[in-house]
């Protein structure tokens, strides 16, 4: 009989691995952390704390988000002004995950590559 093991946490790999499969996405730095930007524009970094990221996101749905999951979803003071949200790794559920990485991606790029995206999909 098999023995439930812990689940693989979710980690700056994982990220990677997410990030890496988007069109156009590039793996650069950010503050000094490994990021990913499409062309040139952030959309995920590893936060400096070493136990977040930092994905792109509307203000709006920043606040609904850190309301209903405040052990996941937060901002520091650095933040407060721009359309960020920090997403605490060991708290975010994986079925979120890529999505969350995804709407970044989406909020950075362009559209016409957004769309042809959506057209291969």
């Amino acid at each position: 009989m098999k023995r439930a093991g812990k689940a693989k946490a979710i980690n700056w790999e994982t990220v990677r691995h997410i990030a890496s499969a988007l069109p156009e996405a590039e793996e650069s730095t950010s503050y000094g952390t490994p990021a990913f930007k499409v062309r040139g524009k952030l959309f995920v970094r590893f936060h400096q704390s070493g136990e977040s990221i930092v994905i792109l996101i509307s203000i709006e749905e920043r606040e609904a988000l850190m309301n209903l999951k405040p052990e996941t979803f937060y901002i520091t003071d650095h933040y407060t002004c721009w359309p960020y949200m920090l997403v605490r790794l060991s708290t975010v559920e994986k079925d979120d995950f890529s999505k969350l990485i995804e709407e970044s991606w989406r909020r950075a790029a362009p559209k016409r590559l957004i769309a042809a995206y959506d057209g291969q999909s």
